[in-house]
């Protein structure tokens, strides 16, 4: 067991948002640091994938004995209960079941499948908008508008409230990030502030769906009777709506702007792509690997005390799972830091696994290899204009906040 509290901080911090990789690489030489500030960390694959489907694993924060000194996270302390993966079974696996009902199978087997076209058009048309070539920010111009449009369709949010969702989203993404370097007493009053006005909208959206449903996820959560589940209170729709918005974006953004950046340093995967379309299932699932929406699992805890690679874990610690490190692993996948979509075996962490696996995994996966194709077969010569790009603060959900390609033009 190893105290590295200096490596540990070096993971969270801005500086290294760019490449974290070695840093990784440094930690999965011991597969469980013991931070002496209480965290214990794991960036192994193995171990990881198995914590993931351990049932003394919580995700719970009432189960925590006490959060890491000097790391401080957000409270979520408002009016909205916990979202569904905040919580454990039963009360995880109930919500759980209710929100799939109008999302997947068994009773909605090809709700996604349904949406191709429609996501088709929306990419169509934001990349006939791009306007001038010689200068695009895929963030603000693409990787953003896409998902957060499909996502606010889907739930049936209006158009018009879009500008005013980015806002909350932006802040409760950001409140994510486990070491904000900002006084978290503020911090925390302005997440707290923007979860009660996303809970203030959303409760103004139910009420208007139980009385004129349509065929949106909002009215199915807010109106329907799930069998044995029965039906969700009106606060739990409240925190499901809030989770799918935030969460139903948040990582396809980054998700799809790591993958145009990853192409972009990979030109011949990039001119494989223009070619065959079809190479964009593969492409995903080795991005989900290589470059990770979501980097790291800070708020799992302890149900019990629990043997790690020969570390044990007492009961209600706080456990970290760097799930980007577990994703490079060379004790699980050959080559790690290639990037290879031709690899036979990607069995990536990149949307977690476990009763806890990514609920808009299908979603984001398609929307991913529409966005992707689209931009590979459209886009003439592009072209980086700055590598690296800045990235978002947050260490949790890792992206660049604007990332500038030039090309010559745009393809019809």
């Amino acid at each position: 067991m190893t105290q590295a509290t200096t490596l540990l901080r070096q993971i969270i911090d801005y500086a290294n948002r760019a490449n974290p990789y070695p840093l990784y690489e440094e930690l999965r030489k011991t597969p469980v640091v013991h931070d002496e500030d209480g965290a214990y960390v794991v960036s192994t694959y193995w171990e990881i994938q198995s914590l993931l489907h351990d049932p003394r694993i919580s995700s719970d924060a009432r189960n925590l004995s006490a959060p890491p000194s000097g790391l401080t996270q957000t409270e979520e302390e408002t009016a909205l209960p916990p979202s569904f993966i905040k919580l454990d079974p039963p009360e995880h696996d109930r919500l759980r079941r209710m929100t799939n009902h109008s999302f997947g199978p068994p009773h909605s087997p090809r709700r996604i499948h349904d949406m191709r076209d429609e996501l088709g058009g929306i990419v169509s048309g934001l990349i006939d908008d791009l306007g001038d070539p010689g200068r695009i920010d895929l963030v603000e111009q693409f990787s953003y508008p896409f998902p957060v449009t499909m996502i606010c369709r889907l739930l049936g949010v209006p158009r018009e409230d879009e500008a005013r969702f980015h806002t909350w989203a932006d802040t409760l993404a950001a409140s994510l990030d486990p070491m904000p370097g900002e006084d978290p007493t503020e911090r925390n009053r302005i997440a707290h502030e923007a979860r009660t006005q996303l809970g203030m909208y959303l409760a103004g959206l139910v009420e208007e769906r139980r009385k004129n449903p349509g065929d949106d996820m909002l009215s199915d959560l807010a109106t329907g009777n799930h069998g044995p589940d029965g039906t969700m209170t009106t606060m739990e729709v409240l925190s499901t709506s809030a989770l799918l918005l935030i969460a139903g974006h948040e990582t396809t953004v980054n998700l799809i702007t790591n993958g145009m950046l990853t192409l972009l340093r990979h030109p011949d995967v990039l001119q494989r792509l223009r070619e065959d379309p079809g190479l964009a299932v593969p492409v995903v699932e080795e991005l989900l690997r290589y470059e990770p929406p979501v980097q790291l699992l800070p708020n799992r805890t302890t149900l019990a005390d629990i043997d790690v690679a020969g570390v044990t874990i007492p009961k209600g610690a706080s456990l970290w799972l760097v799930v980007a490190a577990g994703n490079r692993d060379p004790q699980r996948f050959t080559d790690p830091d290639r990037f290879d979509p031709d690899r036979g075996d990607i069995q990536h962490l990149g949307f977690g696994s476990g009763i806890h696996s990514c609920f808009g995994a299908p979603l984001a996966r398609l929307e991913a290899q529409i966005a992707l194709s689209a931009l590979a077969r459209r886009l003439d010569n592009p072209r980086l204009l700055e590598d690296p790009p800045p990235y978002r603060q947050n260490a949790v959900l890792r992206g660049p906040r604007h990332l500038n390609i030039a090309c010559d033009g745009i393809r019809p």
